[in-house]
């Protein structure tokens, strides 16, 4: 069976979202992420669950059969760190993450602690080249129903 993702697109603006983040530091690098996310993908930012600001959607399927949707990348301005997310895997551009500056990879974040450790064109390249990929994979995958 099934079951609905948990982390779906809410009623809740990014604005009322971003105006809840508790320092000024992470409200204005989310705001900064904004503009970043959003030329990197065309696409208006929209609230995933409770937390995170995501940009398209890509449906997904997995060999085990369980599917759904999920923000084709996405961010959230956490606590500790930034967290930025694809339907991908960032892993997929060695010679970007090595450019990028310092940060942590997860199985499918990339981790930061502010945007000043990052260089924001490598990091608008590698969002750009995460969109377009996770949008061919997902939208080829569409194709073979």
């Amino acid at each position: 069976m099934n079951t609905p993702n948990k982390t779906a697109p809410t009623a809740v603006t990014v604005a009322e979202f971003i105006d809840s983040v508790p320092t000024e530091r992470r409200r204005d690098e989310a705001q900064t992420l904004l503009d970043i996310f959003g030329r990197a993908s065309g696409q208006p930012a929209v609230m995933w669950g409770t937390s995170i600001i995501g940009f398209g959607s890509s449906h997904y399927r997995y060999a085990t059969g369980r599917e759904g949707d999920t923000a084709t990348i996405g961010f959230s301005p956490r606590k500790a760190k930034i967290s930025l997310y694809t339907a991908r895997n960032f892993r997929e551009f060695p010679e970007l993450l090595e450019r990028l500056g310092t940060h942590e990879l997860a199985v499918g974040c990339l981790y930061v602690k502010k945007l000043a450790d990052v260089d924001l064109t490598v990091l608008e390249e590698l969002l750009t080249r995460s969109y377009e990929v996770a949008r061919f994979d997902y939208d080829a995958l569409a194709e073979d129903d």
